[in-house]
């Protein structure tokens, strides 16, 4: 009995021991909301997954390079090479999750054509969402750029501005807060959606499902082959997970798999 005991014991620890933590940066919506989803499905794989808020986009890829995070999921890959390149960093995409369309909202206005000579645009600050942001009224037909190849575009690669719009470039999180502000502002899904906008139902141009910008679970090259993180992009990449964000969503992200 005593020999049955200790080997009980022994699995037991041994359990304990393989027992594998993970913990990933992620903003609100519908990131860490995706993440915890997953989170009983891989502790059921022997992953301790623990989910960081934030609310920039800064900070997750600055710990994650640090290695005080093991992983983040936020970001789409321009930003992300934007990032490795400003920082001299060398953070890795893991797997493509899903896509948020982008989309221009207005508290004042029912229609792009309604926008008044000389309005307001506000569009994020960093240069790949400056970009997507300048692409999107292009499509639209608000503007015209000099050239549609060019991800990093800034007001400056305007080449026809029909009703003279000034362009204020403001950090991303805090776009939907000055929405009352502007004439029209390019807001990051994540940020509409918390600050309950709906891309489908209140865009007045929305990005759709072919746009290049999928989230990705992004890594280290150290860690990227890692079980745990081999585990979580299976997971993010799983059919449980297509139809939560089918469901919760409604076309607002859709799956990037």
């Amino acid at each position: 009995m005593k020999k049955i005991a200790i080997a009980l014991a022994a699995l037991a620890l041994s359990g304990l021991a393989a027992a594998q933590k993970l913990s990933v940066a992620a903003t609100a919506v519908p990131h860490a909301e995706i993440l915890e989803f997953v989170k009983p499905q891989l502790a059921k794989q022997g992953v301790e997954l623990e989910v960081k808020v934030f609310t920039d986009y800064v900070q997750p890829n600055v710990q994650v390079a640090e290695k005080r995070l093991d992983a983040n999921f936020f970001q789409h890959k321009p930003y992300l090479e934007q990032f490795n390149k400003g920082k001299g960093a060398s953070l890795v995409a893991v797997t493509a999750v899903h896509v948020e369309p982008f989309g221009a909202y207005s508290s004042k206005h029912k229609a792009l054509s309604e926008l008044p000579s000389g309005g307001t645009v506000a569009i994020p600050n960093d240069p790949s969402n400056a970009g997507r942001a300048l692409l999107l009224l292009d499509r639209a037909g608000v503007i015209k750029l000099k050239s549609t190849d060019n991800i990093l575009a800034t007001p400056r690669d305007i080449a026809e501005n029909p009703k003279k719009l000034k362009f204020r470039e403001i950090e991303a999180a805090t776009l939907p807060r000055i929405l009352p502000q502007v004439d029209l502002a390019l807001i990051n899904t994540n940020y509409a959606l918390e600050a309950k906008l709906n891309p489908v139902k209140n865009a007045l141009a929305i990005e759709d499902a072919r746009s290049p910008y999928a989230n990705w679970l992004v890594a280290r090259p150290d860690n990227k082959d890692s079980e745990a993180l081999k585990k979580l992009a299976a997971a993010l990449n799983s059919a449980e997970v297509k139809k939560f964000i089918e469901g919760k969503y409604s076309g607002a992200v859709v799956p990037a798999f």
